[in-house]
């Protein structure tokens, strides 16, 4: 089985486009890229990024891969009563707010994902998003 991988330079595109969506709202962020297995792929830290972020942007990245899915939509299954109530205790911790998306290839194909940290939630997605949307 060829699993298929994000390369180093699709991860470098996506790292420059969140952070280009990260200036142009003006917000210091922490952005992470996992490779398809989940491994830290490539990390930027802003200048004046927060550092409590480092490890919840590469957590967000993380979740987003496991479960190939944003982790905000991972949040609203994880609510009390939800289906996935308390899976933010395993796999070491996860993070189940929204900043972390999985990216894919032109395929379809998830190769990777990008998680965000720094800002607001809907900040973090929107820069996430930024960085998945220009891999291909």
């Amino acid at each position: 089985m060829n699993t298929k991988d994000i390369s180093l330079d699709q991860a470098h595109d996506a790292l420059h486009a969140a952070l280009d969506k990260a200036k142009a709202i003006d917000t210091k962020m922490d952005i992470a890229i996992v490779d398809a297995g989940a491994n830290l792929k490539a990390f930027f830290r802003m200048d004046r990024a927060w550092l409590g972020s480092i490890d919840i942007a590469i957590k967000k990245a993380k979740t987003a891969r496991f479960f190939d899915m944003p982790t905000g939509d991972i949040g609203k299954l994880s609510q009390p009563g939800a289906p996935l109530f308390n899976i933010e205790h395993s796999n070491d911790g996860l993070i189940t707010f929204p900043g972390g998306v999985p990216i894919t290839d032109a395929e379809g194909s998830v190769i990777g994902a990008i998680g965000v940290s720094g800002s607001s939630v809907e900040n973090d997605h929107t820069v996430a998003a930024a960085g998945a949307a220009v891999v291909k």
